[in-house]
């Protein structure tokens, strides 16, 4: 058993491992994507002129009256000292229902004149400063691998790594504890000898020591790629689940893509009447209308609290695009056993559950990722020159037919 075990683990783990470095050392990184990308991109993120900011809300319509090709989809409600508004934008249908995609997704305005200080397109492949940190943040889960036929191909393929990641760990633990006198030898590091014994001993004894903050990891990374096709039905075998408009309704094409039938301040008047009537004291932070599955959201925090660091998060209302009504909700913290299984899956795999120190830690684990893929596959390769030589000297010592002594009478 344990010889098949050590096969599957090396399998496996040389399957893995150039997704999982990858993962690991975008992971570490992208642990503070906020930061890095407002310090990347002052145009995007510092407003220019001096004065009162407007209401988003009007900055938003004023954007969408000066372009028609587009429709703001993500709207922040307040607006910190000194920054800008950075909406979230996508195409707007014709008449037809039809609609033609944009060379971006996000416009920067100042608030205080609503003039249109810069724009990006999220997530496309470009080292260029404003694209940085979106691109490592989207290689980090997709590999920006291309839709094909519809299918977000990259994300799929990065939710099996994440599978195939979690048995991995499940495989390793066994075997690095072969019998109760090796267990020590499984914690244990050779710093003296150094060379390829501790190299050894950091692929091994390392992976045994972050065990539980790995297998966190590969499970959330599931969850965070396959939630709605693998992770929320396993759940939702053992545990009632809260509705979710985003896994019961069926996302559109991206070019026939919705229009609300509600305007957004319709909405927030909804929302807030429902947040009063829970007793939520944080006003709307936000406003999003997903065009793909015609919904709309509305987040509940204080400003600057937009990121949800800390427990579980912000609450979320999610309202119907054409009619406004009630399509579920995000309570963090309430709900069945396997609602806040789901609600914990980002917070746990970003680390904004414990806030500072958690993205700290995730950043860190990040680069042992990368660490142990490395490891693992200069492990391999020194086995496998190792094997090779040793059937090299085997075949050396072996007789040959033509050399073997003639027999007699020849």
């Amino acid at each position: 058993m344990r010889t098949a075990l050590t096969v599957l683990h090396r399998w496996l783990g040389l399957a893995t491992a150039g997704f999982l470095f990858v993962a690991g050392l975008t992971g570490a990184v992208i642990s503070w994507d906020h930061e890095l990308d407002a310090w990347l991109n002052p145009t995007l993120f510092e407003a220019r002129a001096p004065g009162a900011p407007r209401d988003p809300l009007a900055l938003a319509h004023d954007l969408e009256r000066a372009d028609r090709s587009l429709q703001v989809t993500w709207t922040p409600l307040s607006v910190e000292p000194g920054g800008t508004v950075l909406f979230g934008v996508e195409p707007r249908p014709d008449a037809a229902g039809r609609s033609q995609a944009l060379a971006f997704n996000q416009v920067a305005v100042d608030p205080a004149t609503g003039e249109r200080l810069g724009q990006r397109f999220w997530g496309q492949p470009s080292l260029s400063r404003e694209n940085l940190l979106p691109f490592l943040y989207k290689l980090h889960y997709s590999l920006t691998v291309p839709f094909v036929s519809g299918v977000d191909v990259g994300v799929w393929l990065m939710g099996l790594v994440g599978i195939a990641w979690t048995i991995d760990c499940l495989v390793a633990l066994a075997i690095s504890f072969p019998s109760p006198p090796a267990w020590r030898k499984s914690f244990a590091f050779r710093w003296k000898e150094g060379g390829y014994r501790l190299l050894f001993d950091l692929h091994r004894s390392g992976g045994v020591w972050l065990w539980g903050l790995l297998v966190v990891l590969a499970v959330t990374s599931v969850s965070m790629n396959l939630g709605h096709e693998v992770v929320r039905p396993i759940v939702g075998a053992v545990s009632t689940l809260k509705p979710d408009p985003f896994a019961e309704r069926a996302p559109r094409p991206p070019d026939r893509m919705a229009a609300p039938g509600l305007p957004r301040e319709a909405v927030l008047r909804i929302a807030r009447a429902e947040a009063a009537r829970r007793g939520w004291e944080a006003p709307a932070g936000g406003v999003f209308y997903s065009p793909y599955y015609d919904v709309y959201g509305v987040g509940f925090y204080r400003p600057g609290d937009d990121h949800g660091d800390g427990g579980l998060g912000n609450p979320w209302l999610y309202f119907d695009g054409r009619t406004g009504a009630p399509a579920g909700d995000l309570t963090p913290g309430q709900g069945s056993a396997g609602d806040i299984f789901l609600q914990a899956q980002f917070p746990l795999h970003s680390g904004r559950i414990l806030d500072l120190p958690g993205r700290i830690l995730v950043s860190a684990l990040g680069l042992a990722v990368a660490g142990f893929s490395a490891t693992g596959v200069v492990i391999w390769a020194r086995k496998r020159r190792g094997r090779a030589l040793r059937r090299r000297k085997a075949a050396a010592r072996a007789p040959s037919a033509w050399s073997a002594p003639a027999r007699s009478g020849s």
